[in-house]
């Protein structure tokens, strides 16, 4: 059974460190295609293979969190009382719980953005999107150690 735990645990971080790196590298592919920027606005062509990347980091970070919740177990706290009387690992794997999702709503947000950002139909100027896929491939580095967190707090704590 830990055995399970540990390769479920580098399947998770394996998999996020490989969406974290296609989102560094959309955001250099971005980088490379032809742009006039002034200030806040910015106008370029869009590049394709940033535009794959992006998206390919946010599948891959999106089948991570399902794979880290699904195998993490289910741990539900539905009253503040329950949480405070809860032991410590529960409570950290709560916790762990929430800051999963939370980085998993603002990573995909940034990397979809700026996916969006490259898409064949957004020639046009306008507010830059700039370093929202790398600043998102960070996220998924930390998603992945969140990830971890949860799934060894929560299969102790079961």
């Amino acid at each position: 059974m830990k055995l399970v735990g540990v390769l479920v645990c580098l399947l998770v971080v394996a998999m996020d460190i490989v969406a974290g790196l296609l989102a560094i590298e959309a955001d250099i592919a971005q980088n490379k295609v032809k742009h006039l920027r002034l200030w806040i606005f910015e106008c370029r062509d869009p590049s394709e293979q940033a535009f794959k990347l992006g998206l390919g980091a946010a599948g891959l970070l999106g089948l991570a969190h399902i794979i880290a919740n699904l195998l993490g177990g289910f741990n539900c706290i539905c009253y503040k009382e329950e949480l405070e009387k809860s032991p410590p690992n529960k409570q950290i794997s709560i916790g762990c719980l929430v800051f999963t999702w939370i980085i998993l709503a603002v990573g995909m947000s940034l990397l979809v953005i700026g996916a969006l950002a490259n898409s064949k139909s957004r020639t046009s100027c306008g507010f830059t999107h700039h370093h929202f896929l790398s600043m998102g491939g960070i996220l998924c580095f930390v998603h992945g150690l969140f990830c971890v967190a949860y799934y060894v707090s929560s299969t102790v704590a079961n």
